[in-house]
C-alpha cells in the first residue's frame, strides 16, 4: 500500500481545526472550509411545545406531526406520502439505525413511525430492520440498500458529543479502532463499502439532548433540557453541525459563561475539512425553523 504523505501545510490545517473544536464554527476561517463553491445544504428544525407528556414521554401523533412536515419542507413536497416516496421507495431493503443507551434512547415512538412510513411507501416488514449493536449480524441490515440514521444527541467523554457522525461506529466490528485522537475520524465510517452511499435521511433527536457530563459513561438528568425538537437533513455534517451549536449555547446558557466541550467535537469540523462528507460551516447551512421555537439558542 502506498504510504500517505501528509504536508505541512495539511498537518497545520488540520491542527488549526482541531484547536477550534469547541468553538461554534462562526470564527473558523474561511481557509480551512472545503469546497467554496458547494450549494447549501438544507437542515430543518422543528420544535412542539406539546411533543412530551407530563412524563417526558413523546407524544406519538405530535411526533408524527413533526416528522411529517419536516420531511415535506426538506424535501419540497406538499403531501407526506410524496415526501416519503423521495426517501424511500417499495424496492428498499431498509436498516433504521437506531441507539440503545440506556440513559437516551431513540424514543421507541419514532422507531415505530419510521417502520410505518417504510411500510405506507410499500416496503414489506420483513425488509426492515430497527438495530443497533446487533448491525453486522442482522439480515435485513446485511443485505440493505437504504439507511435511516437516527440517534439522540448528546455530548460524549470521547468523542464531544454522541451525534448522527458517530452513531455508524456499530459498522465496524472494532470501534475502537475509531477512538483515537477524540474520534476525530469518525466520518471514515461513511466511507465503507457497506455503507457508502446508503443513507436517505438523517434524524437528530434534539427532544431531550444532554448538555454536560463526566466520564465514559455519564448522565445527570439535570444535564438534560425540554428543547422539544427535531433536526432533520440528508447531509449528517451540516445536521451534526446546528445540533452540536444548540448544545454549546445551551451550557453557555446553563453555566453562564463560554463552556467548551471536553473533548472537542472536533470530528463534526474534519467530516467536512479532511473527509469532504458534509459541510459544518453555519454559512453553508440553509436551516429553515418549523414550529413553536421557544429558546431557539442559535
Amino acid at each position: 500500500m502506498k504510504k500517505k504523505t501528509i504536508t505541512r501545510r495539511q498537518l497545520l490545517k488540520d491542527s488549526t481545526v482541531a484547536s477550534i473544536g469547541t468553538s461554534l464554527f462562526l470564527n473558523t476561517p474561511m481557509s480551512l472550509w472545503g469546497k467554496k463553491d458547494a450549494p447549501k445544504a438544507k437542515v430543518v428544525l422543528i420544535r412542539d411545545e406539546a411533543v412530551l407528556d407530563e412524563r417526558g414521554k413523546p407524544v406519538k401523533s405530535r411526533l408524527d406531526q413533526m416528522l411529517n412536515k419536516a420531511l415535506m419542507e426538506l424535501t419540497g413536497k406538499t403531501t407526506e406520502s410524496e415526501a416519503w416516496k423521495e426517501v424511500l421507495n417499495a424496492r428498499d431493503i431498509l436498516g433504521i439505525k437506531t441507539n440503545v443507551w440506556r440513559h437516551l434512547g431513540t424514543p421507541e415512538e419514532l422507531e415505530a413511525l419510521l417502520q410505518e412510513k417504510a411500510q405506507m411507501v410499500g416496503i414489506p416488514a420483513d425488509n426492515m430492520s430497527v438495530n443497533d449493536r446487533g448491525i453486522l449480524r442482522d439480515p435485513v441490515f446485511r443485505r440493505s440498500t437504504a439507511l435511516i440514521n437516527v440517534r439522540p444527541m448528546r455530548t460524549h467523554a470521547w468523542s464531544g458529543v454522541g451525534s448522527l457522525l458517530k452513531n455508524y461506529i456499530m459498522f465496524v466490528d472494532r470501534p475502537s479502532d475509531y477512538h483515537p485522537d477524540s474520534c476525530a475520524d469518525l466520518a471514515a465510517l461513511w466511507s465503507l463499502p457497506h455503507v457508502k452511499g446508503k443513507t436517505r435521511l438523517n434524524i437528530l433527536v434534539m427532544l431531550t439532548p444532554l448538555f454536560h457530563g463526566v466520564g465514559p459513561h455519564h448522565y445527570n438528568k439535570k444535564f438534560t433540557w425540554k428543547y422539544n425538537g427535531l433536526l432533520l437533513g440528508f447531509d449528517p455534517v451540516a445536521v451534526d453541525s446546528v445540533g452540536v451549536r444548540i448544545i454549546q449555547a445551551q451550557r453557555k446558557r446553563y453555566f453562564n459563561e463560554d463552556k467548551p466541550l471536553n473533548p472537542p467535537a472536533k470530528h463534526i469540523l474534519l467530516a467536512d475539512t479532511r473527509h469532504h462528507l458534509g459541510t459544518a460551516n453555519p454559512e453553508k447551512i440553509d436551516l429553515v425553523k418549523l414550529g413553536w421555537q421557544g429558546d431557539i439558542l442559535i
